[in-house]
């Protein structure tokens, strides 16, 4: 008779079992939490409540209950939460790999339901499973910029992130108690639970590898990936991270030869209207508007600071030397001397996300806050956002506007 995956037959792997299954979902729950309170961070790091240009997910609703003004200190906190999320989610896939594949026969079982108690845990399972595939499968294309997706990621992300943790917060209630009771078997003999017996082959195939082995083989896995993708938050250990678009050599060499993610060329900003005779930064606020070239913005006070870049997509770089005008210096001139404003950005990208981007006003208010015109002791280049750019500290790289066209002073 031919075995079906709804036969307990048909799945002959020895490695199966509840001690197996326990151990690698252990780790996920620890991991997957971080995973979770990072993402939130990073959601929470667009100031996401300030204005309709910041927010890609649309009717959040009361899923956005735990908003608060993002801090401009400490000036690396974005590149530490970001990078801990996009590193740590690689780093679990074969975790989570290994962990779907222990389960799959539970997918299978028939009755589909025993119990109450046994339909939640299935459910749980189902949306756990189709949760978890599609978080990891959307956060390594975003990592990998493979824009794929039949939307924009960040409400897919978002959305779909709140549906997996749900579920896992439901399988963890559920498992937790089995899973701690299934470790305790390194040091007694477990107690097999009827509904535990599923993941037990009940004719395995000869093992050709041990279950340590096997978790050695998904550690090593982990580890791998761990080795080649951290590197893109270190400009020391660049070149190590092979499986990153932004591993490998910088860009360029000299003053300006750091990460990038959008060139000029391609957010289609041409040298003519970057131009000194073309270019004018329009400054508009409480007592006017006021049009600046770059010869005049050069002589108002210039201050540096040392500030990294820090995207969504995990990369990071080194703290560079930006110098430049003081956000609350242009907005002083348009009438707010001693009450800083909030900000609203726009620049000479006429096409894509991001083009505009909104500032709170305690991140105008940071003396660190720049509308850069220099970067490590050169002019910006223009692919570094020529004629001048915002640099904020601890802000997400797409809120550091390149290209800046005008800046609108005011309450958002």
């Amino acid at each position: 008779m031919r075995r079906t995956p709804f036969s307990p037959s048909f799945w002959r792997s020895p490695l199966r079992g509840p001690w197996f299954t326990s151990v690698l979902g252990v780790v996920l729950l620890g991991g997957i939490t971080v995973l979770f309170v990072t993402g939130l961070l990073s959601y929470a790091a667009y100031n996401p409540d300030l204005s309709p240009v910041n927010d890609q997910t649309p009717d959040k609703g009361i899923l956005g209950f735990y908003l608060f003004s993002w801090p401009t200190d400490p000036h690396w906190l974005y590149r530490l939460t970001q990078g801990v999320h996009v590193t740590l989610g690689i780093t679990l896939i074969p975790v989570l790999l290994a962990k779907l594949w222990s389960v799959v026969p539970k997918l299978f079982t028939l009755p589909p339901a025993r119990s109450l108690a046994h339909a939640l845990e299935r459910i749980s399972l189902l949306l756990l499973v189709g949760g978890g595939l599609f978080e990891f499968a959307t956060g390594v294309l975003n990592v990998q910029l493979d824009y794929v997706f039949p939307g924009s990621f960040y409400p897919l992300h978002f959305y779909g992130a709140w549906v997996f943790f749900a579920a896992f917060v439901a399988h963890a209630v559920l498992k937790t108690p089995a899973a701690l009771r299934n470790l305790r078997g390194l040091r007694q003999p477990p107690q097999v639970a009827e509904e535990e017996r599923e993941l037990v082959a009940p004719d395995p195939d000869p093992p050709t590898v041990s279950r340590r082995g096997a978790l050695g083989l998904v550690g090593g896995g982990s580890l791998l990936l761990f080795g080649t993708t951290v590197g893109q938050d270190f400009d020391g250990l660049r070149w190590s991270a092979v499986l990153a678009p932004h591993g490998g050599a910088d860009p360029g060499s000299g003053p300006g030869g750091f990460q990038i993610n959008k060139t000029a060329a391609y957010a289609g900003v041409g040298a003519a209207e970057r131009s000194e005779e073309a270019w004018r930064l329009t400054v508009s606020g409480r007592s006017g508007t006021v049009r600046l070239s770059r010869a005049d913005l050069l002589r108002l006070p210039l201050h540096s600071s040392a500030l990294p870049i820090a995207c969504v997509e995990g990369w990071s770089t080194s703290d560079q030397w930006w110098r430049g005008v003081r956000l609350r210096d242009l907005a002083a001139l348009v009438g707010y001397d001693g009450d800083t404003p909030d900000v609203f950005v726009e620049s000479l990208q006429r096409h894509g996300a991001f083009r505009r981007a909104a500032l709170r006003a305690n991140q105008v208010a940071d003396p660190r806050s720049l509308l850069a015109l220099f970067v490590n002791g050169e002019e910006l280049t223009p692919d570094h956002g020529h004629p001048a750019r915002v640099i904020v500290p601890a802000a997400p790289g797409v809120l550091n506007t390149k290209w800046v066209a005008r800046m609108t002073f005011g309450d958002l």
